[in-house]
């Protein structure tokens, strides 16, 4: 009786919308309409999926993006927390910079960058162009694969904050005394740093890594603004095929089946890395 208000509150917002979804994706329908007649459930939307080059060239998509952003994240991220956990002059004032890029709310820092990339009169380009290291500007909203890399850097720099803030925090639960032990053992920094604060950090890194893994598949607002998908898919990941489908071309049968299938990914996902990093403890 008393997890009873948990339970039915979790079955409203989180098990409902679920199984509404498989719903829809299991129905031709181009605007869903919650009470109204339901349509035949049909394998339509999910045989598109299979069929569609869109489809697949935004799992590569994702896949990259989620490589690439995820393990850019991880080494800065614990490069930083390694940084701010030591003891110098100013480290309250280091932490707050280190924290402020996640701090910004996501659409506004992502209009900043925007403008910064802009290859007209963005500050990208001009301090390039000033340091010579390019001839000519370079086109992020027209070339494939500078669009790719605008949007992966802006989500590293507003990702890695949280990485380094639960990575830091992970460094300071671990016992002095085991560092002590190892120094008495004669062990050098490096060896400190494989065999202590790695193993200690596993746990931490298993969840963190789940947590950006789910953000990137998830991030629509950063795309959108910086690229909207484009040019010709190079930054189309499922999320974004997800709202394509749904709300531009008002298919939310195959919208629907796409976040399904999305799902069904992050699940598969966040089990093998939490079960990888859990066994790594013993």
């Amino acid at each position: 009786m008393l997890l009873a208000p948990a339970v039915i509150l979790m079955a409203l917002i989180i098990i409902y919308p679920i199984l509404l979804s498989v719903d829809i994706s299991l129905q031709d329908v181009r605007i869903a309409r919650v009470g109204g007649t339901q349509a035949p459930w049909t394998t339509k939307n999910y045989d598109w999926l299979i069929n569609s080059e869109e489809f697949w060239n935004s799992i590569w998509v994702t896949a990259r993006m989620v490589f690439f952003v995820g393990g850019t994240s991880l080494v800065i991220g614990l490069a930083t927390a390694l940084l701010v956990n030591q003891k110098f002059k100013g480290r309250a004032l280091a932490r707050l910079f280190v924290a402020l890029p996640w701090a910004v709310p996501e659409v506004v820092a992502t209009v900043i960058w925007a403008w910064m990339l802009d290859s007209s009169f963005g500050v990208i380009n001009w301090l390039l162009l000033k340091a010579g290291f390019i001839s000519e500007a370079i086109q992020f909203g027209s070339n494939a694969t500078a669009a790719f890399f605008a949007v992966c850097f802006v989500m590293i720099w507003k990702g890695y904050p949280l990485v380094s803030i639960m990575l830091l925090a992970g460094l300071q639960s671990i016992p002095a005394e085991q560092y002590q032990a190892a120094k008495v053992d004669g062990a050098s920094v490096w060896q400190r740093f494989f065999y202590v604060t790695l193993p200690n950090l596993a746990p931490v890194i298993g969840v963190t890594m789940v947590m950006t893994t789910l953000w990137v598949f998830r991030d629509f607002s950063i795309i959108y603004v910086l690229t909207q998908g484009g040019p010709i898919g190079a930054t189309t990941t499922l999320s974004m095929l997800t709202f394509e489908q749904a709300f531009s071309f008002f298919r939310m049968g195959q919208g629907a089946a796409v976040g399904v299938v999305t799902m069904i990914i992050c699940a598969i996902i966040s089990r093998a890395l939490v079960g990888r990093f859990a066994k790594s403890v013993h």
